[in-house]
């Protein structure tokens, strides 16, 4: 009987540690944690390299999922390619977040969001107008004539973004009518309108209430069919290494027009005043900058040779002087060029800003310009006020008499002296040039 009872009691003692056991693996098994980045500015390589590696990271650590918040006017269609294939491929789910209040996913960003397993975005946001720049077809000319070359590019551009954008709406299964209207007629909504027309899923007023609403939500990934447990997940911040930083500000073409004026600026004012050293540093420095960043943007050679030449032009008007010619050329050049040396053959929202960033530092540029060739021309005009060179013109006597050679008296000092005609001595005479320690004179005007 004490055996049994013995028995009996075994259980009993083991019972709250088999609970806490329990307790603590269903704890673990809870504990998820969700990956986050943010994207803010244009879609680049830098940016599309950062998007890749953080869903990779996401994947192999385990993540519930990764949240991606968004905020971008546009971007590289190569870029936005590479993002959305490593995202239809991606073995952890994606949330896309256009956030915060005020974000907008323009053109690339739409085809992201439209992409995510999950899209959501927050109050006071848009998304949409994702017609390829730039190459719009045109209208013009008449019935039945050939469309001009660059016609015909935008509208292969067009088709195939259209095809592209549908196929992500179709995968996702979102509203495959609004995503071709926004490439082909550039429409654009806002949070509310988008959750309506189901472009998105959710509309969130933060992380916590988007991770909240996001629970329990069935996604595809990777062929299969997995529910969200993002309820109450840790949030774990990803961010971008100081190199991606650096080259996603580079990868502007607003910052690389600036870097390229600047460096060749500072090369220019190094050239002509050598020994300053400070503005050939920081513009050789600009320069490497400069190039950098068109590593890193496709560009085109013409704009980027106009661009150049123009400045050359500006040098040119210092150097030769052609009355303003020159000069009125550099900056059409420079104008032109900036204009067109991020004018890419892909359909691409990455422009140099005209208004804000390019009249504005070829204003500056040619002012500069401007006020080196008065400087150099009102200098050319005036009297030369030192060295030797300075005594052509000046009025002495001679000493003795030129004939041809002798001595005379100029500007207090004696000097030898050759004539072309005789000259007696006493009388004035007029230094026309200077050779080596010998003067050449002639006769000068009797005084009044």
């Amino acid at each position: 009987m004490s055996f049994l009872l013995r028995r009996d009691r075994r259980p009993r003692r083991l019972a709250p540690v088999a609970a806490l056991v329990v307790a603590l693996a269903a704890s673990g098994a809870a504990a998820e944690h969700v990956n986050a980045i943010r994207v803010a500015g244009t879609i680049n390589p830098a940016s599309s390299d950062f998007i890749q590696k953080a869903i990779a990271q996401s994947a192999e650590d385990g993540a519930a999922a990764l949240l991606l918040e968004l905020d971008t006017p546009g971007g590289l269609v190569s870029a936005t390619k590479d993002i959305i294939q490593a995202m239809l491929n991606a073995e952890v789910p994606v949330i896309v977040y256009v956030a915060p209040q005020g974000a907008w996913a323009g053109s690339a960003g739409t085809f992201i969001t439209i992409a995510g397993h999950v899209a959501a975005m927050a109050p006071g946001t848009s998304i949409g107008a994702a017609h390829p720049v730039g190459l719009s077809p045109g209208g013009g000319g008449a019935p039945g004539d050939e469309k001009p070359a660059r016609d015909v590019a935008g509208e292969k551009a067009e088709n195939l973004l259209a095809a592209f954008i549908e196929s992500i709406a179709r995968e996702r299964d979102r509203n495959v009518e609004w995503a071709r209207k926004a490439v082909r007629e550039s429409v654009a909504v806002t949070s509310d309108e988008a959750l309506k027309l189901k472009v998105i899923d959710l509309v969130a007023a933060s992380r916590s209430e988007l991770l909240e609403a996001s629970d329990g939500r069935k996604v595809k990934v990777a062929g299969a069919e997995r529910v969200l447990a993002t309820r109450g997940a840790e949030i774990r911040v990803i961010e971008m290494s100081w190199i991606e930083r650096f080259l996603h500000v580079l990868a502007s073409p607003d910052i690389a027009v600036i870097l390229l004026m600047a460096g060749m600026l500072g090369l220019y004012v190094e050239f002509t005043n050598p020994g300053l050293v400070v503005p050939g540093v920081l513009g050789a420095v600009c320069l490497v900058l400069g190039a950098i960043s068109l590593q890193i943007l496709p560009f085109s050679w013409l704009g980027l040779i106009l661009f150049a030449g123009g400045l050359g032009l500006l040098i040119a008007e210092v150097l030769l002087g052609s009355y303003g010619i020159l000069f009125a050329v550099g900056v059409a050049c420079l104008l032109f060029g900036g204009l067109m040396i991020f004018d890419m053959p892909e359909a691409s929202d990455l422009r140099v800003s005209f208004w804000s960033v390019l009249l504005p530092a070829t204003a500056g540029m040619a002012a500069f310009a401007a006020i080196v060739v008065f400087g150099v021309g009102r200098t050319m005009r005036r009297r030369q006020i030192a060295g030797v060179g300075e005594m052509i013109g000046l009025v002495g006597r001679a000493q003795s008499a030129l004939a041809p050679e002798g001595s005379v008296f100029v500007r207090g000092e004696y000097w030898t002296a050759r004539a072309d005609e005789p000259v007696r001595a006493g009388e004035r005479v007029e230094v026309v040039a200077v050779e080596g320690m010998r003067l050449r004179v002639r006769r000068a005007a009797p005084e009044r």
